[in-house]
């Protein structure tokens, strides 16, 4: 059994529980007979290069239970890839604080990350075991049922479509349609999310664009036009990262981040509701809206789903229990064990690092509608439980 002392970090975009994991790992930290002291990256690898570190073993447990409830990411967050050159420092550093345990929270680059450092270390002789913590609102990390954060931000993403639709109902004879546009690069999971919003036909979203169906203008425009002409209206929901056929970003943003990842709201580039609302306008002749929320829903905390922060937590905990049975190398998950219909049940589990590092979970085909354009009830089934109950308004009827 490794004794000495650990380190945690936060890398990538965060989500409004991401300290609520942080402060899993603190707490299981605390009372771990394995680790001495437990240090945070400041700005994740970044800080950890320049040594740039926090003693978190002298924060109190009123503030740790604080936040569990505090947004974005305490640490400081960073997308820095690694490079060969960056190795040698950081195992350096790590050997200066006899860091043994190595905790990141983040999504399948952070994975990436994680598994490069202890392989280098212990291939240099050094002794660490590392786990990382599941995160991300795109929910796209393979074997896990969802991630933390991802809860949250789709219901940010529910209820604003449930809102939002509303408005546009009412304001009809104004604006013709509106669009939300989520993050989510290649994945649908946030945009489809959306469909919570809708009780009858009628209703906000008509129309959901998923990543994972090709855009085509013309069966869009079609949809568009019957959906105007029966409801009045036309609500749309589009993940960030949809394209055409040939792959090409909707955005037509080139910007690419360190990870070659397309950003998708960067300058130089559009948005693809931008682009959507030049489409409809020039066809139609239309006025509307388009809302572009980038990383609001990544720290909603007013949003915020208790089941979400309670699973954060204890996928932080379940973390250090990992590492301290001698298990390395692997990410904690969550397994869903109840059926459709039955009260949410979950446990926790692991999957190997090497099996999660930069690999994307898209949405199932049996997820996606058969016309592309909305979400199944398997979808509803799914996300229901992890999102809870939406408000109910109140209609005066035709």
């Amino acid at each position: 059994m490794l004794k000495g002392n650990a380190i945690v970090g936060q890398s990538g975009g965060p989500t409004a529980v991401i300290n609520a994991s942080l402060a899993g790992v603190m707490d299981g930290a605390r009372v771990s007979k394995t680790i001495a002291k437990l240090f945070g990256m400041r700005f994740a690898a970044e800080g950890l290069l320049a040594g740039n570190l926090l003693d978190l073993s002298k924060v109190s447990a009123t503030t740790t239970k604080k936040l569990i409830r505090t947004p974005s990411s305490v640490l400081g967050s960073s997308r820095l890839k690694l490079k060969d050159e960056h190795f040698q420092p950081i195992l350096a550093n790590l050997k200066k604080h006899n860091i043994r345990y190595f905790f990141m929270i983040g999504g399948n680059d952070t994975m990436d990350t994680i598994h490069r450092v202890v392989a280098y270390a212990n291939q240099a002789g050094y002794a660490m075991l590392g786990v990382g913590i599941c995160k991300t609102v795109d929910n796209d990390l393979a074997g896990t049922d969802h991630t933390p954060g991802y809860p949250s931000a789709a219901r940010y993403v529910a209820l604003s479509v449930l809102q939002g639709g509303r408005l546009a109902r009412d304001m009809q004879r104004v604006d013709q349609f509106v669009i939300l546009q989520t993050v989510g690069r290649s994945a649908g999971w946030l945009p489809a999310a959306g469909a919570l919003a809708r009780t009858v036909p009628a209703d906000a979203p008509h129309i959901i664009l998923m990543p994972e169906r090709k855009f085509d203008d013309g069966p869009f425009l079609a949809k568009v036009q019957e959906t105007q002409k029966k409801y009045g209206f036309v609500s749309i929901v589009c993940g960030e990262g949809i394209t055409w056929a040939d792959g090409t970003p909707v955005s037509a943003s080139q910007t690419r981040d360190k990870f070659n990842n397309v950003e998708f709201g960067a300058m130089g580039g559009t948005s693809a509701a931008m682009m959507l609302h030049r489409m409809i306008s020039n066809k139609f002749g239309w006025r509307g809206e388009f809302q572009v929320t980038e990383s609001l829903l990544m720290c909603g905390d007013d949003r915020g789903v208790k089941l979400d922060y309670h699973e954060a937590y204890g996928c932080g905990r379940q973390a250090v229990r990992l590492a301290q049975n001698g298990q390395g190398q692997v990410m904690v998950t969550i397994q869903r064990l109840s059926k459709p219909g039955q009260p949410y049940r979950s446990r926790f589990d692991a999957i190997p690092l090497a099996a999660v590092a930069n690999e994307a979970k898209p949405m199932p085909d049996k997820y996606i509608s058969k016309d592309g354009f909305g979400v199944t009830k398997a979808f509803l089934d799914y996300v229901r439980p992890l999102v809870g109950p939406l408000p109910q308004y109140a209609d005066l009827g035709k």
